[in-house]
């Protein structure tokens, strides 16, 4: 055992932070936050997983080849086999092109850090990485709900050969129809049965509904015809796809695009739920959407105008309905050597490049009350 002055540093001294026991005594923490930021990502999106996702490694948007169908035919004796004649199957493009870069950062004052009682970087990465999950699930979203109102891009001038579109099912006449179970439960059925009539795959089918909506189903399991009835608990209750109806599995989410707000609108009509008060800047406010009838730098993908939502209530669809291109993936940044020294602290930065649009038509289902939205904004949002 090592003897030393009081007013001598211990030679021995064990630094956690270091590598190696060498050189900075701070270059294993920062991995620490890496990490915390890319869970608290994780964690609240649920889009990521549930679309077509494509990493770029070069360029600036990403090109997906669709492929129509082609007949059978009976050979003719004698005829020679030079390829259907009718030229099918059609092929088409689309491009998904690559947003601008998404940040979310924070400085954080290295006094303020000595002198915090607990963990000041999980505590902000995990916020970082929350701000960008909701972004990249809004636009997801967006893209499945523009999806629902397309034609397929395949097809043939002669209209010989055009395939299935999306698709667009009334829940009910009134706002507060979205809120009903029995009437969302017969929109699912509705649902499942035209993906199927339109050579929809039964693999990957999922919906997203907002809060209000996943409860109102849950209270209703035992006689509203939903499947896995032996859920329950927390396990029903989480709104993670536990529950399906029709083979569709069901999550929850406050991103989705509704009634031209985005999760939740508090009214006062018949079924509408009620204000609960005191819910801050970030729920249920109705003005979230509107800010994106305005062109936005940084856009490059048409996510659509607010009043493009007006009517929407839900999503129900297949993976192939829509793409994701990540250029960049959730990561994080931080400040470091002389940097740190000049301002005494370090900006920690999430950041993430990624475009969302439709793929697979076919496969976009909308949830609607009322007249449908039919027209899907020109202009980019600002808000989105």
């Amino acid at each position: 055992m090592a003897h030393q002055n009081s007013n001598e540093p211990l030679a021995d001294l064990t630094r956690p932070g270091q590598l190696n026991a060498a050189n900075d005594s701070r270059a294993l923490y920062l991995k620490l936050f890496s990490g915390e930021m890319f869970k608290g990502f994780q964690r609240n999106t649920i889009a990521r997983d549930l679309v077509t996702k494509r990493t770029l490694k070069s360029g600036k948007s990403l090109q997906f080849i669709y492929t129509g169908r082609t007949t059978a035919e009976y050979h003719v004796p004698g005829q020679s086999i030079l390829g259907n004649s009718d030229g099918a199957p059609p092929v088409a493009e689309k491009t998904i092109t690559i947003d601008d870069l998404l940040i979310s950062s924070a400085f954080v004052y290295e006094l303020d850090e000595t002198l915090a009682h607990y963990d000041l970087r999980g505590e902000i990465s995990r916020k970082i990485g929350y701000a960008l999950a909701e972004k990249y699930d809004r636009l997801t979203f967006r893209a499945i709900a523009k999806g629902a109102r397309q034609e397929s891009p395949v097809g043939k001038a002669d209209s010989t050969f055009d395939e299935p579109g999306g698709t667009q099912i009334k829940v009910g006449d009134d706002l507060g129809d979205a809120f009903v179970a029995t009437k969302l439960i017969t929109a699912f059925y509705n649902a499942a049965a035209a993906l199927d009539e339109k050579g929809v795959s039964g693999d990957g089918r999922v919906a997203v509904l907002n809060p209000r909506q996943y409860y109102a189903l849950i209270q209703n399991t035992g006689d509203g015809g939903l499947v896995n009835r032996d859920s329950q608990g927390s396990s029903l209750q989480s709104g993670q796809g536990i529950i399906e109806i029709a083979g569709i599995k069901i999550f929850k989410s406050m991103n989705i695009p509704f009634q031209g707000n985005y999760g939740v609108l508090y009214g006062t009509g018949t079924n509408q739920p009620l204000d609960p008060g005191n819910k801050g800047s970030f729920v249920g406010s109705t003005t979230e959407l509107e800010a994106a009838t305005a062109s936005a730098s940084g856009i490059n993908n048409n996510y659509g105008a607010q009043n493009a939502f007006d009517k929407s209530c839900g999503l129900i669809f297949q993976r192939e309905g829509a793409g994701v291109v990540e250029a960049i993936g959730p990561q994080v940044q931080v400040t470091s050597g002389d940097v740190s020294v000049i301002y005494q602290g370090d900006v920690i930065l999430g950041r993430l490049a990624m475009g969302a649009d439709f793929l697979n038509p076919a496969a976009c289902v909308e949830l609607h009350t009322g007249t449908a939205d039919s027209a899907f904004g020109t202009t980019y949002p600002a808000n989105a």
